[in-house]
């Protein structure tokens, strides 16, 4: 057993969104067999109810609260500083003195950074001695340079900024890191291109599902209104966090470009977004074909009793959960070519995919005029997660460079 240092942009719990999802696994898995030391962030005050659920995981907890409002103003500081603004965002003073003094004061093994921004409060110094693993999950300077090509000016030049600030920082926390870890064998290889110096350091650590919480259970109740499950209705269902933007360009591009196609064949159609903090932009999406449900205590009736799940992210990176989620609840999913193509399922068996809107139309209305085709697909969906995409066997592959003796 050894004592390590994690270091957390957010609190892993409750696992109800993409990146808490696997810092929680991660967090789990480390405790199994080590003295964990965590610092993080609460940003949802929703979120101090669950601290002690994560002490319990624990040797010693800091907890520092992040106002994202005021965060976001003291970001602008980077501006003037050359920096992302990711870290200025990130930065708390009293964080800094925890971590300088679990490092003085403990014999530290290893340090396992979940996000790189976290990574400013370790001190170059103390890597002599102390191993660093980085779990990057995604590029994150990517996404930015994603949404610089999705937004105008202002917004572009400022996204295009911190892509390129990011990824300068991304680089030499790569270069101080013994090993570096990205969620997808793609995002390996972009971050390999963008940062080659780190190539030979790099390991893919993929996403799991934890396939017995997120299975059908036939004595769950569905969440759908009475009358919207009759003969001839359809449901289709989009999880996630709604104040996360790419979920928010997703919903809205599918309301816009692919919804009123199924509704002409499909009058009955509704579209459910599900998924907490939905902003204005989303909530005004809503119609007597749309439910915005907001924050709900379980996405899995929704992913049981829905017709298909639908995700269809234009900008996204990385393996997304609530694909693998719905896969292990046995229903359909049709995804966004770029999402499905990080994971590792057979098209067309296991999972379908589209690019534009008229083929996530032929895909969908395709599965809905074979709905024993849609049982076949969920089922082998659901085989194929519980086959392949064990959070035990993933994360285990971090486990031999957690010893402060050097990996050969």
């Amino acid at each position: 057993m050894g004592n390590l240092l994690y270091l957390a942009h957010r609190l892993p719990y409750p696992p109800n969104k993409g990146d808490k999802v696997r810092s929680y696994h991660l967090l789990k898995h480390l405790s199994a067999s080590n003295q964990v030391y965590l610092g993080t962030f609460v940003d949802d005050p929703d979120d101090w109810q669950h601290v002690d659920t994560v002490r319990a995981l624990c040797t010693q907890l800091h907890v520092a609260g992040l106002n994202p409002r005021w965060a976001k103003l003291r970001s602008l500081i980077g501006l003037l500083h050359h920096q992302a603004l990711g870290l200025r965002y990130y930065r708390n003073a009293g964080l800094q003195v925890w971590v300088n003094q679990v490092l003085a004061e403990n014999q530290i093994d290893a340090i396992v950074i979940f996000s790189s921004v976290m990574a400013q409060y370790i001190p170059v110094n103390s890597q002599k001695s102390v191993p660093m693993l980085v779990d990057f999950v995604d590029v994150d300077s990517a996404k930015w340079s994603q949404y610089a090509a999705n937004h105008s000016w202002p917004l572009s030049w400022l996204y295009r900024r911190e892509g390129e600030r990011l990824l300068a920082f991304e680089r030499e926390v790569a270069a101080r890191a013994r090993r570096s870890f990205l969620v997808t064998e793609n995002e390996v290889a972009l971050f390999q291109r963008l940062a080659p110096e780190c190539a030979q350091k790099v390991d893919a650590l993929c996403n799991g599902v934890d396939a017995e919480y997120f299975a059908p259970d036939p004595q769950r109740a569905s969440p759908f209104a009475v009358g919207s499950t009759g003969d001839g209705a359809v449901s289709l269902v989009f999880t996630g966090a709604m104040d996360y933007w790419p979920n928010i360009d997703a919903v809205a591009w599918f309301v816009s470009d692919v919804l009123p196609q199924l509704l002409t064949r499909w009058p009955g159609l509704r579209f459910y977004i599900v998924g907490r903090n939905p902003p204005p932009t989303v909530q005004n999406l809503a119609s007597p074909s749309v439910v915005v449900t907001g924050t709900v205590a379980d996405v899995r009736p929704y992913l049981q009793h829905a017709t298909l799940v639908v995700a269809p992210l234009r900008v996204a990176r990385g393996i997304q959960n609530k694909i693998l989620e719905a896969m292990a609840m046995a229903r359909p999913v049709i995804a966004s070519r770029e999402c499905a193509g990080a994971v590792s399922a057979v098209e067309g068996k296991e999972l379908l995919s589209a690019g534009t809107a008229s083929e996530f139309v032929d895909q969908i209305q395709a599965l809905l005029n074979a709905p024993e085709r849609a049982v076949a697909v969920g089922h082998a969906g659901r085989e194929c997660v519980v086959q392949h995409y064990s959070w035990t066997a993933h994360l285990g592959g971090i486990d031999r460079y957690l010893s402060s003796t050097p990996v050969s």
